[in-house]
């Protein structure tokens, strides 16, 4: 009987080669499905700080006061599919006065806007409702893959774009992300009717004054692998002008410097760090374990059915016909003298 190789030299030669296959499966097709934008998520971001605002009730600005910038993105899943993620995003501005604020509209400044974004790669995607019309590469997020080099950020407050510089990396709870930083210069933004006297024209009962904004210094930290915002400060500051002026008549809204709250690094942080470890083990760890395992199991089961096949070879060499026994003398090694009985 002639045997080729033992069932565990096939069973490791086997998986040794599945493992080979599956290693660049997972790195060049299984992981760049993985990189999606999500699209049922429900997040809450609180920025503090503090500056200036206009109070409605006493009709001037106040200043040195604390300011609460609250940031909630829900995704419509209804509206999302495979190629775009849709969210519902709501800001408000509060001072201590509005907080907490049963209803937005009771808030000091809120705005709802509808992102939808191209999942793979972050880009504008133009439908289901946006608003406003958005554009940039980056806004509530950063593309996955993360580069050093500069990105345009969508302003909402500017209604634009603006480049962002990447300045290098920073620790955000003890996490470490990519760090980028704009400034914006003042810009007419809109109109408003309002009283004469709040941009220096006191004779004149109401005023379509003009709205002007600019931003202090803006600076995002974003995480490597996922582009999730784990940091972000902004400077805001809108005023009134009167028409056709280049001086701030009345300050609506300035604070030098509004970030993340330390509880929404620290939720961020968890959430970008879960994110990249999956994004890791399904691109780097999995894929460079199958490939490393996969070709010790190919090397052991080759081995194994080598030295099965020498062995094989060798046993039949040794049974062979030139070493049995003839078949009309059972006992070879006997002569016939000492078949025959002595006589004394």
């Amino acid at each position: 009987m002639r045997r080729t190789a033992s069932p565990l030299s096939l069973i490791l030669l086997g998986l040794g080669v599945f493992l080979l296959v599956l290693a660049p499966m997972l790195a060049w097709y299984v992981e760049p499905r993985a990189k999606r934008t999500p699209v049922d998520v429900d997040i809450t971001t609180v920025f503090k700080g503090k500056g200036s605002y206009f109070d409605t009730e006493k009709i001037k600005t106040v200043h040195d006061k604390n300011l609460t910038i609250t940031r909630q993105v829900r995704g419509d899943v209804d509206d999302s599919d495979d190629e775009r993620a849709v969210w519902d995003v709501s800001t408000s501005v509060d001072p201590d006065s509005s907080l907490p604020a049963a209803d937005p509209h009771d808030s000091l400044q809120w705005t709802a806007e509808r992102w939808v974004t191209d999942r793979r790669t972050n880009e504008p995607v133009h439908c289901c409702g946006e608003k406003p019309y958005f554009e940039g590469e980056a806004y509530l997020k950063f593309p996955f893959d993360v580069q050093k080099r500069s990105y345009t950020w969508w302003d909402n407050t500017l209604g634009a774009t603006v480049p962002l510089t990447f300045k290098g990396t920073k620790k955000i709870q003890g996490y470490e992300g990519y760090r980028f930083t704009a400034k914006v210069k003042p810009a007419k933004t809109g109109t408003r009717l309002v009283p004469g006297r709040l941009v220096g024209q006191p004779k004149r009962s109401n005023v379509l004054a003009e709205e002007w904004y600019a931003n202090h210094g803006v600076e995002l930290v974003a995480d490597k692998r996922t582009g999730r915002i784990i940091y972000a400060a902004i400077g805001p500051r809108k005023t009134l002008r009167a028409p056709g002026s280049d001086k701030d008549a009345t300050v609506l809204l300035d604070s030098e410097r509004i970030a993340f709250t330390p509880k929404t690094q620290k939720a961020q942080v968890e959430l970008a760090d879960d994110d990249s470890s999956r994004l890791k083990l399904v691109g780097e760890t999995l894929p460079i374990g199958a490939g490393a395992l996969g070709g010790l199991l190919v090397i052991a089961g080759g081995v194994l059915v080598v030295r099965g096949r020498r062995s094989d070879s060798g046993a039949q060499g040794s049974d062979g016909p030139g070493t049995a026994a003839e078949p009309d003398r059972p006992n070879g090694d006997t002569s016939p003298t000492t078949l025959q009985p002595s006589t004394m």
